[in-house]
């Protein structure tokens, strides 16, 4: 699954470790999910899309052709 959450997170300023913070997860994840390492669980994205104001859809893009698993 491809995302484009450092785009997202440097348009409303955050940090790796501000967003994650307010998140509540650790910076390793927010680290492993913007290099495509760990996909979020479904209430992750939710809650990511929730922050940036945007769908989840937005945010995460699925490619099959790219997808590792």
């Amino acid at each position: 699954m491809n995302n484009k959450l450092v785009e997202y997170r440097k348009t409303f300023g955050y940090s790796q470790e501000r967003l994650a913070a307010k998140l509540g997860v650790s910076r390793q994840t927010i680290i492993s999910i913007e290099k495509g390492k760990y996909d979020p669980s479904l209430n992750l994205a939710f809650q990511l899309a929730n922050v940036f104001e945007a769908s989840i859809e937005e945010i995460f893009v699925y490619d099959e052709k790219g997808d590792k698993k």
